[in-house]
């Protein structure tokens, strides 16, 4: 089993490109695992968390191996909404409208790739969101 905090390399190969891709977003170490952030908000952190500290964790050990976890804002409207489908989705122990996902081979890479961005426009200024998101359409 690997240590809490180690996040396999697969899976931070996926998730580099993503949050490089947002304006000003940056990487750094988090007090376990990685986390991805713009200006002191963290967009996505991504961690292997021991069931046995935080037994949250504990249904989706595998084979006796913790899961890899992802952990980003919803917009809280549309927090049940995805939360309420089920793995590899619930809601974080923490924070109104803070979600997580148990990440792996069943990863759909294109819907997190839309859930990180989300989490990047409920957090970032608007200047920034502007430069992803479209333009609403004009009356």
């Amino acid at each position: 089993m690997s240590g809490p905090g180690d996040v396999p390399p697969e899976i931070l190969d996926r998730l580099r490109p993503i949050c490089r891709g947002l304006p000003e977003a940056y990487e750094e170490p988090a007090w376990i695992g990685v986390r991805w952030r713009i200006r002191t908000r963290t967009i996505a952190h991504v961690y292997t968390p021991d069931p046995e500290r935080f037994p949250v964790y504990a249904r989706y050990v595998v084979d006796g191996e913790a899961p890899t976890v992802m952990t980003f804002r919803v917009p809280v409207d549309d927090l049940l909404g995805l939360t309420a489908r089920g793995f590899p989705f619930f809601r974080a122990p923490w924070g109104d409208n803070v979600a997580a996902a148990v990440l792996g081979d069943h990863t759909d890479w294109t819907e997190i790739t839309e859930l990180i961005t989300d989490s990047y426009c409920e957090l970032a200024p608007k200047f920034l969101v502007a430069r992803v998101a479209p333009a609403p359409p004009s009356s």
